[in-house]
Formats: C-alpha cells, structure tokens, sequence
C-alpha cells in the first residue's frame, strides 16, 4: 500500500505566506523560506509553494524565492503560479523546484498539459484544480478562484489524466478556510474515475478530517495551510493518529 501523504501549502503574495477563507480576506501567515524550513524539520512529506497572485498580476513565479526555499528543504517541492510555458518549467525546475503545478493556463491552452509531460515526465507535472459546487454540480474556477468557467470539474479531470498530468490538485472553493473538513463526496468521485493521485485541499480543521479524506475521500495526499501555519495541528501528532487509524504514513 502506498503511503498517504502530509503536504502543507504555502500560498505566496508580494513575499510572504498568506491564508483567507474561501479565497478572499488573506491573513499573514510568516515567512515562507522559514516556514518551509521548519516544515521539512516536522515531519512533512511535501510541500506546495503557490504564488497566488501571479496568474492576476501577470507575472512570472518568484524565482529567487524558489532559490531560497529549495535551499532549505530535503522534501519533494512542487512550485506553481504563473507558468504558462515549458520554459518557465525549465527555469523553475533549475531553480530546485521538483515538481510544478499549473492551472489557469492548463484550461486556456489543454497542449501545454502534453508539452510539459512530454518534456519533464508526468511525474513532474500537477494539475491544479479549483472548484465551486453550484447546485449539484462542480465548475472550474480560474485565475485564484476570481473568474468562473462552465467547464466541469470531472469531465476536466479526466481531460488532464489523458493528456499526461501526473497528479491533481483539487480544491474545493466551497470548503477553503473553512476547517469544516473536505470535499470527500467530490474526491471519492474523482479518485474513481482517474488512475493518477489526487491530492485533496481545502477544508482541513481537525485530525479526523485528514483521516476522512483519505478513508471517505480516496485521497492520496492532503494538503493544508492554516491549520498548520498556526499551529493548530502538529505533523508529528496528526500522522502518529492516522497511524492508529490504520492510515499508512511516514513518521
């Protein structure tokens, strides 16, 4: 069985860590170099670092920040926000990055999705995916959630796993922030129709909603901000729980 993962998310605006509720009323969570430093010392598995703003601003990811970060941690490291090109991938990967995640500009041009795993591997590439549940169904959402799409979140999902991506990043804009648990009915979906990972975000508050989502929601990884930023849950003590709980993780 393979182990399930404890990834915590630095979302990145103009050089500091951020964190809002449902995408909005961002609140200063530290530096990120520090932050990521402190991370791999605790026990995480693997660490997200979104340059939130990029995409809206148009402008590429911070690259002397992903010098930095890279330099501190012994962690797989994925590095997203802005990237709409396999050079911005070649940069970012020589900058230290492992991984990438792309969004926005997967949705505008689908080629890119095929460029990037054809030139790096699949494994190198993350789909990111942010959703809105409106009525009964999910629909994409770009640019850090700001502009609304008709394109639905399971139709993409497959879309993306054809095209070579080699792990989704779902978030779940209903339960951002919230602490309220994820999105595990969507998850669970999406975990059965694709045969890449899925990473689950959005809605983490307690121990047991970690091990929900990967109980009920499927989910290969959880990624997580604040409740970590704060404090509020410790590596260390949430995987020795999901261990009780017969969840497979590293210590």
């Amino acid at each position: 069985m393979l182990t399930k993962r404890i990834v915590p998310c630095l979302d990145i605006k103009d050089g500091r860590t951020v964190k809002g509720v449902n995408f909005v009323d961002l609140r200063d969570a530290g530096d990120p170099v520090e932050l990521a430093k402190q991370y791999a010392l605790l026990g995480a598995d693997e660490l997200v670092f979104l340059d939130i703003s990029a995409t809206q601003e148009k402008r590429k990811t911070m690259h002397d920040m992903v010098l930095k970060v890279a330099e501190q941690v012994n962690i797989p490291f994925t590095v997203g926000g802005g990237i709409s090109s396999v050079a911005d991938v070649d940069d970012l990967l020589h900058c230290g990055a492992d991984k990438v995640s792309i969004n926005s500009s997967a949705v505008k041009r689908p080629e890119l999705i095929n460029e990037l795993s054809q030139k790096f591997g699949s494994q190198c590439v993350v789909v990111a995916i942010d959703a809105k549940k409106i009525g009964e169904k999910w629909f994409l959402h770009l640019a850090g959630g700001t502009i609304p799409t008709e394109i639905k979140l399971f139709e993409w999902a497959k879309e993306v796993e054809e095209r070579g991506a080699g792990e989704i990043l779902f978030t779940s804009m209903n339960h951002d922030g919230t602490k309220a648990g994820f999105a595990n009915e969507a998850l669970a979906k999406l975990s059965d129709l694709v045969n890449i990972p899925i990473i689950a975000s959005g809605g983490a508050g307690t121990i047991q909603h970690f091990a929900d989502t990967f109980k009920i929601g499927k989910a290969d990884a959880a990624l997580a901000a604040s409740v970590f930023h704060f404090g509020e849950i410790p590596i260390i003590e949430l995987k020795k729980e999901l261990r009780k709980q017969n969840i497979e993780v590293r210590l």
